[in-house]
């Protein structure tokens, strides 16, 4: 095939929206949707490259995958060696094992089924996976292993005309499978091939159905594609369900730009977007380690440009130095492709993965000389402090005693600890929310020494007014539609909302529960300043009938104890540029919007907790954080302690 320029600059195109989302998000909200463009190009590439050797009768699967190994591998491998050695001085065992684990999957091509099983591909704890972007590569791999085969299977049984009429049925069929299991199943979707392999047969459609356009048409087509392509960019983002119907914008949009096949489009044969065309399989490989250097050193804005930067430099010397090596494609003998360089890298890179696995991760951060950072590290490993006044942790996973529990899933037994709980110390208080109310679960129990209160909490991100059709975690189920034989005896589902009712089904009397707490976390402030109206509605058709009490989202540190290793117990943390003042503006502008709202009171948790900066932040003597997002059982009773006794009541 001839050199087309148009996929080079659809490449850059590509490529760039990836950099600017993974960088800083709200740049470009949808700029994931890079990915789906590559994916139809190179749909594109290989069914030519397949179709050209089934009608000229010289197709040979081996060399089809040889070629792609080339291609791939070498750049890949080096990657993951880098990053091996980076773990070995830099990374805790625990978590250069976890490396390990990930090189293994990349270099195997089956990262995007261990990411899968792990967490979502837009959660928190991705900034932490160095190799989470080979997701994609494992899904085109897994796709030029397959491809192939079934196209030169089905060749023995039809003529090429037919087998492109299949190729288009497959097409239409997979996406509209597509749109189902994103809605279904919305991880597996996102990460898995039967899910993503219509868009890259779409790039197929466009070489098997080339359509002749006068120049002036052209140039229309390929406008059109590009509104569409940088319209996903911008009027699409994390929130969305993807791929969905909504990444038919961004392929059809890329198909356009192939149909087009414009030689000399300003936009596309630029001599800087085919520069960066040129360079984007390095470029994208060499991103994301520098993002998840940018957050695991908890380095400040300014190095989000020398980020970009030093990813577009790395892959400029990728591309030079590894991809433009030529490895030798043809071998005489079947057993002359075992001498196939890349082959060879895998299998390095393969025993190195088995090697840290096997050890558990043993490396030379152990031997660092820095005495501060070796003093932190057990203290993060190996302290058990427990609080002040000696009392006994609340664990949401365990019961604190037969009245105060946590539950994620309402069960029969559930509902009879209710009534008989409710028999014994009255009306109790009910917590319902997310992973944060989990926490406040634990605070409030900390600070009611004789209280029956129960906590209905979702540790997947779910929140109990969200539909269970809109909750983007498979795992959530009963959780979110609030099992109507549990509940009857607590909430009455009607239409979506949830109201309190009492044992025996009469609405506001006797109600099992005196009061109610509502806690959730909050990741963009504006998208949770739009959603606070739904939260209201919800609350309001509870108020009715128990006093609801609604804390607000807290300022969290995201500064885990990897970081705490990595900075000292001396580092000062400071807050990020207007984040306090970000949510000060959620709390205002919740407190103003409910406050026509009969029975329902607004806390906000900052002013509450009267947070020390930077003590409750970085601390090693007292590790208040779990994690970056939720606070340690100690911290929860620490914390608690600044709790008014007035703080539920009316």
């Amino acid at each position: 095939m001839q050199f087309r320029n148009d996929i080079n600059g659809l490449r850059a195109i590509a490529v760039i929206a990836v950099l600017l989302f993974h960088f800083n998000a709200s740049w470009m909200p949808g700029g994931f949707a890079g990915v789906d463009v590559f994916f139809v190009i190179s749909g594109f590439l290989m069914t030519g490259i397949i179709f050209r050797g089934i009608e000229q009768g010289n197709f040979s699967i081996v060399k089809f995958y040889v070629a792609r190994a080339n291609r791939i591998i070498p750049a890949l491998a080096v990657l993951c060696l880098v990053l091996l050695v980076f773990g070995w001085f830099y990374l805790t065992p625990l978590d250069y094992k976890s490396l390990g684990q990930h090189v293994g999957s990349s270099i195997g091509f089956f990262s995007n089924i261990i990411y899968w099983g792990e967490s979502g591909y837009f959660d928190a704890s991705s900034h932490e996976k160095w190799l989470l972007h080979t997701w994609s590569l494992s899904v085109e791999w897994q796709f030029y292993i397959i491809y192939p085969l079934i196209l030169v299977a089905i060749h023995k049984f039809m003529p090429v005309k037919t087998m492109k009429v299949t190729v288009l049925l497959g097409t239409v069929l997979g996406f509209i499978f597509c749109v189902i299991a994103t809605y279904k199943w919305p991880n597996g979707a996102y990460y898995l091939l039967p899910t993503r392999a219509w868009e890259m047969m779409f790039g197929g459609i466009a070489y098997l159905y080339p359509v002749n356009l006068k120049d002036k048409n052209k140039k229309l087509v390929e406008g059109f594609g590009l509104t569409l392509i940088v319209g996903s960019y911008f009027l699409i983002s994390k929130d969305n369900y993807w791929p969905g119907y909504l990444s038919l914008w961004p392929v059809l949009g890329a198909y356009l730009i192939l149909l087009a096949k414009r030689k000399d489009s300003f936009i596309t044969s630029n001599l800087v977007f085919q520069k960066i065309g040129a360079w984007s399989y390095s470029i994208y490989l060499w991103h994301w380690p520098v993002v998840v250097a940018i957050y695991f050193f908890s380095l400040n804005d300014l190095f989000i440009f020398l980020g970009i930067v030093l990813s577009i430099t790395l892959g400029f010397l990728s591309n030079k130095y590894i991809e433009k090596t030529k490895f030798s494609n043809t071998f005489a003998q079947p057993f002359d492709y075992l001498k196939c360089k890349p082959l060879f890298m895998v299998f390095l890179i393969g025993f190195l993965s088995f090697y840290n696995d096997y050890t558990n991760g043993e490396n030379g951060w152990q031997t660092r000389q820095d005495s501060l950072t070796q003093k932190t590290y057990l203290v993060i490993e190996e302290r058990t402090e427990k609080p002040d006044n000696g009392q006994e942790d609340v664990n949401a996973n365990q019961d604190f005693s037969a009245c105060r529990f946590n539950v994620q899933t309402l069960t029969a037994q559930a509902a009879l600890r209710f009534k008989q709980c409710k028999a014994k110390y009255g009306a109790g208080i009910l917590i319902l929310g997310d992973s944060h109310a989990n926490d406040l679960f634990n605070m409030v129990t900390s600070k009611f020494s004789n209280q029956f209160i129960v906590g209905v909490t979702s540790t997947e991100g779910c929140r109990p007014h969200t539909l269970k059709s809109h909750c983007k975690y498979e795992k959530v189920t009963d959780f979110i539609s609030i099992n109507n034989h549990v509940f009857n005896h607590v909430i009455y589902e009607q239409g979506g909302s949830y109201l309190l009712i009492d044992e025996q089904g009469n609405k506001g009397s006797k109600n099992m529960f005196s009061k109610l707490a509502f806690s959730e976390s909050v990741d963009n402030i504006s998208v949770d300043i739009g959603h606070v109206d739904t939260v209201s509605a919800y609350l309001s058709s509870i108020s009715e009938f128990v006093p609801v009490t609604w804390f607000g989202s807290r300022v969290e540190p995201h500064f885990t104890n990897r970081h705490l290793l990595q900075k000292g117990c001396n580092f000062e943390f400071k807050l990020r540029p207007n984040q306090k003042g970000a949510f000060d503006l959620l709390d205002n502008h919740i407190e103003n919007n409910i406050s026509i709202l009969k029975n329902v009171k607004f806390l906000s948790q900052n002013q509450l907790l009267k947070y020390k900066f930077p003590q409750d932040f970085m601390n090693c003597k007292k590790i208040l954080w779990d994690d970056g997002d939720h606070l340690s059982s100690f911290g929860e009773e620490v914390i608690a302690r600044r709790l008014p006794n007035s703080f539920l009541r009316y």
